[in-house]
């Protein structure tokens, strides 16, 4: 089977690796599609903290079921999405239903092997029927779940005004479901064409470049109270620093990308503010079923795939993803 494999930064090579044989409990699964996400881009320029070289990427994943397993609730050419964050089922968080922080998680992708082959077996825990939607998205389905699990680490109510910084598919994914809670969003971002993108996809009409001027302009929104929840998307650590002064008081910042550095703030103001302080990682089932639902009720634009290659065309065509005036917003590969 063809496999797309990140030998070091930089370098991708295309392989072909026996087919996989399912143990007990596993399906055997052929993947469809693979979204591209910024881990990916990440893993590819050498930027990713938890990752070790060679590495097959990719794990926002849409497959057919091959070959279910023994008793299986699934059937040969159903649609799934893959939930790839590999979970022991036995440390606290398993314990606590926080699956998506497991003490020995191992993501499809990053710690091990994942999708940008043609063929997987997975544990069946890890699949979850896609009934009604097309592959495209059930590829979607993950990283709007991160967006959907940072909103429900926010705990928002409707009625909020929430900032979002970065405008990339996490940070437009966290603007999605706070607007579909009822908050009043905004979005902030160097790159005014991804602005553009919230403005003209999601409905997102309250937008601020980042430059001279951005913290009034924020000010100016909020009467100078600021913003009742703040969530990260950037992957920036001075943007992550800088974050904490637009929560307002007694409100809530929400770090949902993870940079490679150690993250300063200010104590007093901290303090000052009772600033709640919550870092949100990867998603849980719940999530994937409440995206999918919002996906059934047309409540997700498909135009949140920008670009499209076949997975044979990754060595070639992949490095052009990460150029800002390529105008990625979710690259989708077809298998």
């Amino acid at each position: 089977m063809l496999t797309i494999v990140c030998d070091t930064p930089g370098s991708l090579s295309a392989i072909e690796r026996d087919k996989p044989i399912p143990a007990a409990g596993e399906a055997l699964v052929r993947i469809r599609r693979v979204g591209v996400c910024g881990t990916d881009l990440h893993i590819f320029t050498g930027n990713q903290p938890y990752l070790s070289y060679p590495r097959v990427m990719g794990h926002e994943l849409a497959a057919t079921i091959v070959e279910p397993a023994e008793g299986s609730r699934f059937e040969t050419g159903d649609t799934v999405s893959i939930i790839p964050y590999i979970s022991c089922g036995t440390c606290d968080a398993c314990r606590k239903g926080r699956t998506n922080c497991c003490r020995n998680i191992g993501v499809l992708g990053v710690h091990r092997d994942g999708g940008m082959t043609e063929y997987l077996c997975l544990p069946e825990e890890f699949l979850i029927k896609a009934d009604g939607l097309t592959l495209d998205q059930a590829a979607m389905v993950e990283f709007l779940a991160i967006g959907a699990h940072a909103v429900r680490r926010a705990g928002l109510r409707g009625g909020e005004k929430v900032l979002i910084a970065g405008a990339g598919p996490i940070g437009l994914a966290v603007a999605l479901f706070a607007k579909l809670e009822g908050s009043d969003v905004t979005l902030i971002d160097s790159r005014q064409d991804r602005l553009d993108f919230a403005r003209d996809h999601l409905g997102i009409t309250s937008l601020v470049q980042l430059g001279d001027g951005d913290r009034e302009e924020l000010s100016e929104i909020t009467d100078g109270n600021f913003f009742e929840a703040v969530f990260d998307a950037t992957g920036n650590p001075k943007a992550i620093e800088r974050g904490f002064g637009f929560v307002a008081h007694a409100g809530t910042y929400v770090l949902v990308s993870i940079v490679a550095s150690d993250i300063t703030f200010n104590d007093p103001e901290f303090h000052k503010r009772e600033t709640t302080l919550l870092g949100s990682r990867n998603a849980t089932i719940s999530d994937f079923e409440y995206v999918m639902a919002a996906m059934r009720a047309g409540e997700v634009p498909d135009a949140l795939i920008t670009h499209r290659m076949n997975l044979s065309d990754v060595p070639q065509l992949f490095g052009g993803l990460t150029d800002p005036a390529a105008g990625v917003v979710k690259a989708m590969i077809s298998v």
